[in-house]
């Protein structure tokens, strides 16, 4: 058995990156304990990351569910404030991944980095821009369980879409190894499209803002290639 829910559907998680495949039978149990018969056998499957499908053109960290490469991690919330006030600035080629982007992002909602918004800089730099898709991925190891917020994002000026964060388990401030057995910790992913026309040669600038809701936690970010 996979798991009981009470609910009219069931959110299968902690798939990873890699497409997996799942074949799945449903049995109904009323109050008094009956058990219906088995289902059908329902087919379904997980959408592969373009962290790992995509050619990667520029990264910060490790797509592996942990954050533990990351400055301040896995518990160094309360330096924040300290080590990033005016938030994180980091360029792909000069910034390290351990001293330079911080594996907590806090928002509005968070007392101890200040009760304001955040942003996150990340810096990168292309030779050409690519013929087809270029596709921006983050691997967050967990969010708030409540009030995880929004990312709002823009790609060298041009806006895009909000994205509004699933709720975690509130433990990735404290944990940073999502693959330990058992784990509370809740993974997600934001992966999407950038706009090709914001894209240029040279110096690209991809900013991430937190101005809704409270923290989340990276495991990586990167920009893909599509295939």
């Amino acid at each position: 058995m996979l798991a009981k829910t009470v609910y009219a559907s069931f959110p299968h998680d902690r798939q990873g990156g890699r497409r997996q495949d799942w074949y799945y039978r449903i049995v109904v149990v009323d109050a008094a304990g009956n058990r219906s018969r088995p289902s059908a056998e329902i087919a379904g499957h997980s959408a592969e990351s373009v962290a790992v499908s995509g050619r990667p053109l520029a990264t910060v960290g490790a797509f592996d569910q942990r954050s533990l490469e990351l400055a301040l991690a896995p518990s160094g919330s309360a330096q924040y404030r300290t080590r990033f006030p005016n938030g994180v600035d980091y360029t792909v080629g000069t910034s390290t991944p351990g001293t330079d982007w911080s594996y907590i992002q806090p928002g509005p909602a968070d007392a101890w980095a200040g009760s304001k918004a955040s942003r996150h800089t990340f810096r990168f730099a292309l030779d050409v821009v690519p013929a087809g898709e270029t596709w921006l991925s983050i691997w967050l190891l967990d969010t708030h369980a409540s009030n995880p917020g929004t990312l709002d994002l823009a790609l060298n000026g041009t806006a895009i879409p909000t994205v509004k964060l699933e709720n975690g388990a509130t433990r990735g401030s404290l944990e940073g190894d999502a693959t330990v057995p058992g784990t509370l910790l809740k993974p997600s992913y934001v992966e999407l499209a950038l706009p090709t026309a914001a894209l240029r040669t040279g110096e690209n600038v991809l900013t991430i803002d937190k101005r809704l809701g409270s923290w989340h936690v990276y495991d990586a970010l990167g920009v893909f290639a599509r295939p």
